[in-house]
Parts: structure tokens; C-alpha cells; sequence
């Protein structure tokens, strides 16, 4: 039974006050909102309200077929709406990038601010080996079938050496079943990039401050594309971590949180 409190049928972590701005943090794959756990009291002590949802099949969040990225996006919606949070400073990390934007997009005025780490938002943009192999049909049902709790953690920390045991614990659970593990073929394989082609230009469209986190290293998605947002964005700003990869939030929680932090009180008030 999860301690986690419930909104809309997900489960999701929190800090700070009700009546503090709030603070929207939307996680990648295959995480969950203990990725946040460290940045979320930070956030509080500050003076923000941090709301950290499991997305459905992950984490604590129960399943809610099928798991397409349009239905990622309405699950983030009715969290929301069913909070009544306003508008949110949206941070987000892969996958949550792909979820977060194409909401605040569909919903204009619900964001005060955004983050993007690691995750790109382009209808150019190409999937990574991984993500191909889960878009295949037949060869993504053996990968998802053939991962056990050892093999995940080592091919996890390959990519994020300092990734804690607890959060493996965590981000374990988004395997738990058959129907989860379905579901992430089910969101990879609804993930066509041409979708964001009505999107182009509507995430500068929005007119809030934008800060871009990434991990130089990132075997997943291209530093390179940091560079993109900050030019396409004007005004936003850009930090690129050193010696960090894909999971920026793990390895580097501190450089990762401190950043966040710093951008939130200087230009999300």
C-alpha cells in the first residue's frame, strides 16, 4: 500500500504550502516521482509548492491502458485540474519533456515557467536504440519480458553510475506487472515525432522564462539539443553539466537542484 498521497487516480509526492506558487515536476522513463526526492524539500524551504506525480503505470500510480503519450498527457490534465494548482513552473526530464510541453502547449496560461532536462521536443528529432528496439514489434515484447531486477539495475547505473539502490527500488516498480511493461511499448510506440509538427513554435509561443538543463554526456539525447532549445527560445538559459549524463537528476542532484532553485526565485515569482 503506497504512503503516497492521490489526485486523479495517480499517486504523487509533495512539499511546501498550499498557498505557495506551485511547482509542477513531471518525470521520465522509466522513473518515477522519487527522482524528485531530493530537489522537493529544497523547493519547500524556499517557498514553493512542489507536486510530484507518478505517471499512470509507474511508480505508485496504478495502470490506466492504454499508456499512449495522448493519454500521458490527459492523466497531467486532470492532475491538475483536479488540484486546482494554476499556473505551475513545469519542470521536466525526458519523457515528462515529451508529456509536460505538449500539455502546457494544449493549455496556454497554465504554466508560469518551464525546465526542460534531457528531452527534446522537435518533429525532426529520431528515437535512440533503445526506443527503437521497444517501437519493434515483437523484438520491444522479448526486451520488456527479459528485464529482471538485477539486469535493470546494472543497465541503469551503466548509464548512471551514482543511481541510488533506493531509487532503483523505486523505479523498479514500473516493471512490476505485464500490463505496465506493455505500456511502455504502448508509449514508445505512440511517441511519432511528426505529432509535434502543429507544436512548432508554440512552446516560445507561451512567453514564460524557460531554463534548459542537460548532461553532457547524455547517450540518449544529444547535448546538442540544449543548444537548440536556447536558440529557439529566446531568452531562456542553459546549463550543461560536466561529467553528467542522461539522468541528470540522479548523478548531480545537487548542481541539478541548485539551478532549478536559482532560475525559480529570480525569474518565476
Amino acid at each position: 500500500m503506497s504512503g503516497l498521497d492521490l489526485a486523479a487516480g495517480l499517486a504523487y509526492r509533495s512539499a511546501g504550502d498550499r498557498s505557495d506558487p506551485a511547482v509542477l515536476l513531471v518525470h521520465g522513463y522509466p522513473e518515477s516521482s522519487y527522482m524528485w526526492h531530493e530537489v522537493l524539500p529544497v523547493l519547500a524551504e524556499s517557498g514553493w509548492r512542489a507536486l510530484a506525480p507518478d505517471l499512470p503505470g509507474f511508480g505508485d500510480s496504478e495502470p490506466d491502458p492504454p499508456a499512449t503519450w495522448e493519454r500521458q498527457v490527459e492523466a497531467l490534465e486532470r492532475f491538475t485540474r483536479e488540484l486546482d494548482l494554476g499556473p505551475v513552473a513545469l519542470v521536466t526530464h525526458d519523457w515528462g519533456v515529451l508529456i509536460g510541453l505538449r500539455w502546457a502547449c494544449d493549455h496556454p496560461g497554465s504554466t508560469s515557467a518551464l525546465v526542460i532536462s534531457d528531452g527534446g521536443f522537435f518533429a525532426d528529432r529520431r528515437w535512440h536504440d533503445l526506443a527503437k528496439a521497444m517501437r519493434t514489434p515483437e523484438r520491444g515484447e522479448e526486451l520488456v519480458a527479459s528485464y529482471t531486477r538485477d539486469g535493470f539495475a546494472a543497465a541503469m547505473r551503466a548509464v548512471s553510475p551514482r543511481m541510488s539502490e533506493e531509487s532503483l527500488e523505486e523505479y523498479w516498480k514500473g516493471f512490476a506487472d505485464q500490463t505496465r511493461r506493455h505500456g511502455h511499448l504502448e508509449m514508445y510506440r505512440s511517441g511519432d515525432f511528426e505529432k509535434l509538427l502543429p507544436y512548432e513554435g508554440r512552446v516560445a509561443a507561451l512567453g514564460v522564462p524557460e531554463l534548459i538543463l542537460w548532461g553532457e554526456n547524455d547517450q540518449f539525447a544529444s547535448a546538442r539539443m540544449a543548444n537548440r532549445y536556447h536558440e529557439e527560445l529566446p531568452g531562456s538559459e542553459v546549463a550543461v553539466f560536466e561529467g553528467a549524463g542522461h539522468f541528470i537528476w540522479d548523478d548531480d542532484p545537487e548542481r541539478a537542484g541548485g539551478a532549478l532553485l536559482d532560475f525559480l526565485n529570480r525569474r518565476a515569482r
